[in-house]
């Protein structure tokens, strides 16, 4: 198949395939390396690693250390670790499992509720700073594209 030349913003043009795919790949490097840049500046207790954890615990209502690891295919030592300095920061607690008191529950306290709700606003406000600009067209392919790419990763076994 024969791909056009396709102009992108500020004049950068893409005439084939595989030179699109090594644009996809350098920006989506940028784009990780400023979202753990901009974790750290909006919180200093929470990396983006910390954010992401403790958005997955809200989210599930609680889940065991080892479902994390499982979840973001990480070893179980640096879930262990991770967990461990959020205990500590006092945003993550144990509690048993009601159904089987062998197994510990992990869940956001109030103030890991509270601190995860600041991170978040500020995070909604710098996107949607960035995309201020953006047409609802644009979002909405945009949005799209990223749901796309990511339900192909999950198809493939990715679970980040």
């Amino acid at each position: 198949m024969l791909y056009s030349t396709t102009i992108l913003g500020e004049g950068e043009i893409v005439t084939d395939r595989d030179e699109a795919i090594e644009i996809i790949q350098r920006e989506m490097t940028a784009f990780a390396r400023r979202a753990r840049a901009t974790a750290a500046r909006m919180h200093p207790e929470l990396s983006l690693v910390s954010f992401t954890l403790l958005s997955h615990l809200e989210h599930q209502g609680g889940c065991r250390a080892t479902d994390l690891a499982a979840h973001y295919t990480l070893d179980k030592s640096t879930i262990s670790r991770q967990v461990g300095a959020l205990e500590k920061a006092g945003l993550v607690e144990r509690r048993l499992d009601p159904t089987d008191h062998r197994v510990h529950v992990l869940h956001l306290t109030d103030r890991g509720n509270e601190v995860l709700a600041q991170v978040g606003e500020a995070r909604r406000v710098a996107f949607q700073g960035r995309l201020a600009g953006w047409s609802e067209a644009d979002l909405e392919r945009f949005a799209g594209y990223l749901l796309r790419y990511n339900e192909a990763a999950a198809g493939d076994g990715e679970s980040v």
